[in-house]
């Protein structure tokens, strides 16, 4: 059988009968061995190919090697502007000027950076281990006298010849020689390339087809001189040259890297592009470097500290200066006539920039090293809880949620705008036979999702939307039953043969031939089970014949020239195979939206069916043929309502006379050769295409991947933005926005796309332009025709979706375009962008991310989505059934779509939280510590003194308040996970930045600097001349400085616990506990004799004075009670989100008072236009018209 002789496969075949001729003067051959044409390939003859030296089939994604890491690393870690200053002091501490030993210096700095470096070099070894998984696959490779012996991908070489067998990955970029079939076509899903699941179909060139058996391959030679590596899939241009001729190659031949063959027992290819060269790693970009937007306005916060401590250190500096020259010469009893260039009376200038890098080192407590390691560690226990949350196990695959980064944490609480891929992200590509239209009656009692919602909704009686939607999706789906996979349809007047009781059942007939015979589907029989499954171009041919096949009509065969079927009551005999015999068959495209198939059937009698959008058939239908069409309309909107795709349905009978006339005709516009040959072809199908029957309408709906409405309509009320970026078509784009409710009925679709090529080139003459310009011209014009109707719209309800395929779109992103092309798709509800390349998604996301200077993140599944979210502030990786790709190169991974709710929802909402007030609280304790130092060293002169004993300060960070922040980045929760899903509004608080603004940043650091005042000033009008111990001695230095630490560590502690939401037995635990360890350290520290002056202080000094006691809960109240003042004030008057949430939660009034509850759910959400809800409210709407139309006295019964 010669499967090349199935459909059109044949009419696109190159003519290389005279192949010399044809080969290098063919279109675009003439470029071959010029710039950007020069490769080549001696297949089979490595000793010719070596010296070429093109690259191995190695892979790699990780960002370090062995060589790059520690350079690359250590600059990674010196971005941070903190560590770069800790980097000067540990520097500076080798010098007499520093204040602590060098130890105490470098020791910190390098845990810090040593850590930092850990774990970015285990992030990725991760990475590295997965490319190994990759490179060490097995191919077979012809290795030389006709035997081929299996060797790894990354041991190809261009040139080698290679045997791939079915379900495999094509390690390369080949050109296919042959297959297991006698024509040399062979089946490819290019699903990690483009996104699309249906098959394409390759073939090879005819010269090739003998090389169909090992042997073959021992004398084979031939060169192959093409294009150099270039990112684009859908093109290539290059020569073949067998045999003393030449043959044009064209990207029907070539097999792209990490596509798979499929329904092919094996093919024979040569290797043409290897490794980093394929198209598909051209497409990929390398792996960046990603910091959060906190992180970055983080090292803002310290540029200011520095600045504060640059500022106060020339004040202590100059002081000194003053002090040394004035003063210093009349101390008498510090010898000055003794004293060092450190403190020198005759050079004060050179006494005081000593003094100044003594202030920069000692003032240091205002920059907390302990800040990055903090950070990182508490990213590393969140991404770990990210890790272990069951809530996000996919019991199917078994795999959980990773995070595979842990930097970007809270990022994933200020995304603003999210770009998903379509296949295998959003859609399973599974499509249901719902209901239908079969001469003017709509059959099927089931009901989509989106009715079932409407239903409960209405049901509910609320007409204020009180009803959580969450509680309809809970039943949304109890009462369907699916019959078989592809079919949900229910109607007892089709099914068992009940159609032929029906009065138009001759037309019925009709309906379900044309289901079971207009396609391009192979039945493949289960040779154990007898079943038969469908290889379909599309999920709706699937779904369309395995309803046909419920109904009774099963098709079951396809040869070169007819298709059988099986029918089961259209004879009183029983089952009756019928066999209709192809004549031709016109196919789908985005430009004809229809597809026909002309068949003659056992009586001679010649039809005509045609399947194809409403508005493209109703244009064709006979007058004749028009008796159904305002029935059919009304079921097709009411369809379109239920966010079901629908198809219209038609026929005619063709004579022979008219057939044959039409038909030489279509086999001369078949078989041109030239520029205009497609156009021939579309209009003579034209010809035929009109005088049409219509029959009824379909509507199937589109099974999306468990979740992904409700996830959709979450993140919309959440206030995210959602753009779609996919490979397919655009009718399948736009029938997915519907599926998903990005796209709904009465939304305005402004839809960009270049005109056909006549079209532009009559443009381009009457404006003399070239075509370019001219294509360019019109998409100009179409964006600002869209962008003017958004600004007209006056209706506030108006919700507006931008559609766009890949040929506009490459224009869109010029520079002197994007801005416009981004200021429209910001106007609007949706975008979705169609026919996207891998490249053509990662420049989108650029510029989304630049353009509108938010947080982006991308999510995909395939190996073409890796550009995409490596562009992206995020990357989402779904460790789905086809390739790690996307998973290798993301920041996060997960299973399904639908757990990117509580992705972002409640881990990204806590990330942020806890990472924003962490790092306030930092600043704040660091503040009040680092600003009592320098009080008391312009208490004492600006002579370098501290306060505080080297063992005090040494811990402060590092113990005695570090495992209290820790606590609070780790385990704060403003609410639970629950309320969080309920309340999706609390997600704007990230995207906001209600946490990390310059107002909250600044209001911690007065906070801070606050709490410095209080803790020095008052502990020293208290000890100032006050007697402390029972002979009546007043207080030393030791004994103030202790107070004061100890007060400190009191107020900063009490701080965090009033900040902290959430309690559990850990934070008290951290809390109190750092607070008893400052009393259990100073107590034994103070029987050391290391400790001088602070030998017993607690025991026999602090301990029994009454005054200690006093002043450390005096000082401790007055730190904190205004910040207590500022948050009742705050909860009162002016309450946030969460405060009111909390309030409802401790006086359990969402138990008591569930209808208030209700309301605040209801409030507790974004006003979106897309999204379940929007369409839900969009179907009430409707339905409450149509009932006020209807009267008053119309009564509802519901059944449920």
């Amino acid at each position: 059988m010669r499967w090349s002789k199935l459909y059109t496969f044949n009419c696109f075949r190159g003519h290389h009968g005279d192949a010399s001729a044809d080969g290098p003067s063919s279109d675009g051959a003439g470029a071959v061995g010029g710039p950007g044409f020069s490769r080549v390939v001696h297949c089979n003859n490595p000793g010719l190919q070596k010296p070429l030296k093109y690259p191995t089939n190695y892979i790699t994604t990780t960002k370090y090697n062995i060589i790059t890491f520690f350079p690359k690393a250590i600059f990674e870690q010196f971005r941070r502007v903190a560590n770069l200053y800790f980097l000067l002091t540990a520097i500076l501490s080798l010098t007499p000027v520093c204040p602590f030993s060098p130890v105490s210096m470098i020791a910190p700095l390098a845990f810090v950076v040593g850590l930092s470096m850990l774990k970015e070099g285990l992030e990725d070894w991760r990475r590295f281990i997965q490319d190994m998984k990759v490179n060490n696959r097995k191919i077979a490779v012809h290795k030389g006298d006709g035997e081929f012996m299996y060797r790894h991908w990354e041991e190809l070489c261009v040139g080698d010849v290679v045997k791939v067998e079915k379900d495999q990955f094509f390690p390369a970029d080949l050109l296919l020689l042959s297959s297991s079939y006698e024509d040399g076509i062979c089946y490819v899903e290019t699903m990690n390339l483009d996104g699309e699941t249906n098959l394409k179909v390759k073939r090879s060139l005819e010269a090739t087809l003998p090389l169909e058996e090992d042997e073959s391959f021992k004398d084979f030679q031939a060169v192959i001189r093409c294009e150099d590596p270039n990112p684009s899939l859908y093109t290539f241009t290059g020569n073949f040259e067998y045999e003393r001729q030449v043959f044009a190659l064209d990207p029907g031949q070539i097999l792209l890297r990490d596509s798979k063959l499929r329904n092919t027992s094996f093919i024979y290819g040569v290797v043409i592009f290897t490794g980093h060269d394929s198209k598909v790693m051209q497409n990929s970009t390398e792996s960046p470097s990603k910091r959060s937007r906190i992180e970055k306005k983080m090292d803002l916060i310290i540029y200011i500290l520095f600045t504060v401590l640059v500022l106060i250190s020339l004040i202590s500096s100059i002081g000194f200066a003053v002090r040394i020259k004035l003063d210093l010469p009349h101390w008498w009893y510090l010898q000055p006539q003794k004293s060092n260039k450190l403190d020198d009376p005759s050079r004060p200038a050179l006494s005081g920039i000593f003094h100044l890098i003594t202030a920069l080192i000692l003032y240091g407590y205002l920059i907390p090293i302990s800040l990055y390691v903090s950070i990182e560690l508490v990213k590393v226990l969140q991404a770990h809880f990210i890790n272990q949350d069951i809530h996000m196990f996919d019991e199917e695959t078994g795999n959980t949620a990773q995070a595979r980064t842990s930097n970007l944490n809270e990022e994933l609480g200020q995304v603003h705008t999210v770009l998903s891929d379509k296949t295998g992200t959003l859609t399973c590509n599974q499509m249901d036979f719902l209901k239908c239209s079969i001469a003017g009656v709509s059959y099927g009692v089931g009901s989509s999702e989106v009715e079932i919602a409407a239903a409960k909704h209405m049901a509910s009686g609320d007409d204020d939307h009180d009803m959580p939607l969450e509680d309809i999706w809970e039943e949304n789906n109890e009462d369907e039953i699916e019959l078989v996979e592809g079919v949900t349809f229910s109607d007892d007047r089709l099914m068992h043969g009940n159609w032929t009781k029906e009065p138009n059942s001759s037309t019925i007939l009709l309906f379900f031939r044309i289901l079971a015979l207009c396609h391009t589907a192979i039945p493949e029989t289960n040779e154990a089970t007898g079943s038969i499954a469908y290889e379909a171009e599309s999920p709706d041919e699937g779904a369309f014949l395995v309803a046909a096949r419920e109904f009774g009509f099963e098709f079951f065969k396809r040869t070169q020239s007819s298709v059988f079927v099986r029918e089961k009551h259209t004879s009183p005999n029983g089952t009756t195979e019928r066999e209709f015999k192809i004549l031709n068959l016109l196919e789908f495209n985005s430009k004809r939206k229809r597809m026909t198939v002309i068949l003659k059937d056992e009586d001679g009698q010649i039809l005509l069916f045609c399947k194809g959008a409403d508005s493209i058939i109703f244009d064709r239908l006979a007058k004749n043929g028009r008796v159904y069409e305002v029935d059919t309309t009304r079921h097709l909107n009411d369809y379109g309502e239920a966010g079901l795709r629908t198809l219209a349905l038609s026929y005619r009978v063709l004579e022979e006379a008219e057939y044959s006339s039409w038909n030489a005709e279509f086999l001369r516009a078949k078989t041109s050769i030239g520029p205009d040959r497609e156009l021939q072809l579309e209009r003579v199908s034209d010809l035929i295409e009109r005088e049409l029957i219509l029959v009824g309408a379909t509507a199937v709906e589109d099974k999306l991947q468990k979740g992904v409405p409700q996830c959709i309509d979450r993140l919309a009320q959440a206030g995210l933005k959602i753009w779609v970026l996919t490979g397919d078509k655009m009718e399948t784009a736009i029938n997915i926005g519907y599926a998903c409710s990005l796209l709904r009925q009465g939304m305005k679709q402004i839809c960009l796309s270049i005109p056909t090529g006549d079209q532009v080139a009559q443009d381009a003459k009457k404006s003399s332009l070239t075509t370019e310009q001219a294509a360019k011209e019109s998409l100009l014009s179409q964006i600002a025709n869209g962008s003017q109707m958004v600004k007209l719209e006056k209706d506030p309800d108006a919700a507006f979706a931008l559609v766009i395929d890949g040929k506009a779109l490459a224009f869109a992103l010029e520079d002197d375009m994007k801005h416009m092309f981004l200021n429209l798709a910001i106007e609007c509800a949706s975008v979705i962008c169609c026919r996207v390349s891998p490249k053509q998604k990662a420049l989108v996301t650029r510029l989304v991310k630049e353009g509108i200077g938010q947080t982006t993140l991308a999510i995909g599944d395939g190996a073409n989505d890796v550009g995409m979210i490596q562009e992206a502030d995020i990357g989402v990786g779904i460790s789905g059934v086809e390739g790690m790709q996307a998973v290798m190169a993301s920041d996060f991974s997960i299973s399904q779509f639908r757990f990117l709710e509580r992705l972002l929802v409640v881990h990204g909402h806590w990330c942020y939280k806890r990472i924003a007030q962490m790092i306030c609280y930092f600043f704040y304790k660091n503040i009040a510590f680092g600003l009592t130092i320098f009080y008391f060293e312009a208490f004492a002169g600006f002579s370098g003194q501290s306060v505080y004993d080297d063992w005090f300060m040494l811990l402060f960070n590092v113990v005695l308040t570090s495992l209290p922040v820790i606590s609070l980045g780790v385990f704060e929760q403003d609410v639970s996970s629950e309320i969080c899903l309920q309340f999706p509004a609390l997600y704007q608080q990230g995207p906001k930045n209600l946490f990390f603004d310059w107002y909250r940043i600044l209001g911690w650091m007065g906070n801070g600097l606050y709490s410095s005042l209080a803790i020095f000033f008052l502990n020293l009008c208290i000890f100032y001349d006050q007697a402390i111990r029972a002979g009546g001695q007043t207080a030393d230095m030791a004994a103030v400085g202790t107070t004061m630490f100890t007060c400190i560590i009191w107020a900063v502690n009490m701080q965090i616990a009033l900040t902290m939401s959430h309690f559990t037995w850990i934070q008290h635990l951290f809390v109190w506990g750092s607070i008893t360890t400052w009393y259990v350290f100073i107590l034994a520290y103070g029987m050391t004799l290391r400790s001088g002056d602070n030998y017993q202080i607690l025991l026999e000094v602090l301990g029994p004075a009454p005054i200690y006691w006093a002043a450390t809960l005096l000082v401790t109240a007055a730190c904190n009670i205004p910040y207590l003042i500022h948050i009742s004030y705050q909860r009162s008057c002016n309450p946030l989100d969460h405060h009111v949430i909390q309030e409802i939660k401790y006086l359990k009034k969402d138990v008591e008072d569930q209808t208030m509850w209700k309301r605040e759910r209801s409030k507790a959400r974004q006003k979106t236009k897309i999204g379940f809800t929007a369409r839900v409210d969009a179907k009430i709407k409707q339905i409450k018209g149509k009932l006020h139309k209807k009267g008053p006295s119309l009564t509802i019964h519901t059944v449920s």
